[in-house]
């Protein structure tokens, strides 16, 4: 009978605990946080002459060139993280990078990395993102 009983008791009391919390994680904190609003950046996206991640070329050098530029922005630590997610796409060893960053200092060293692996001059639809 007591086996009964400790089982019955623990069960109460986690049934209790995961009642608690998902009644917690229910209410909201504060006030409603309006969801993400990307529209006025993909807007630009749909413009037939805007790059955009599916134009990468599949050529070798190409995919090298990509994989070098992420490679030397991910390595320096001292970038954001948001200019280590920058888009970068190569089109004939022509390197387009795009996206937010956090600084013109930031968006200078993208440019001049990019620059520095493919050799050739880098198109930059980088942008500065406001601070929050």
């Amino acid at each position: 009978m007591t086996n009964l009983f400790r089982r019955t008791a623990c069960l109460l009391l986690v049934g209790g605990v995961v009642g608690v919390t998902a009644v917690v994680a229910q209410e909201p904190s504060g006030g409603q946080t309006p969801p993400p609003d990307n529209t006025k950046v993909n807007q630009r996206d749909r413009d037939q002459a805007a790059t955009t991640a599916d134009q990468q070329s599949n050529e070798k050098t190409d995919r090298e060139i990509t994989q070098q530029v992420r490679k030397a922005l991910i390595n320096d630590k001292s970038l954001s993280s948001y200019a280590h997610n920058v888009k970068i796409v190569t089109q004939n060893g022509v390197v387009t990078v795009k996206g937010p960053v956090r600084s013109e200092e930031e968006k200078n060293a993208i440019e001049a990395k990019a620059a520095e692996v493919s050799g050739k001059d880098v198109k930059s639809e980088l942008s500065v993102a406001p601070k929050n």
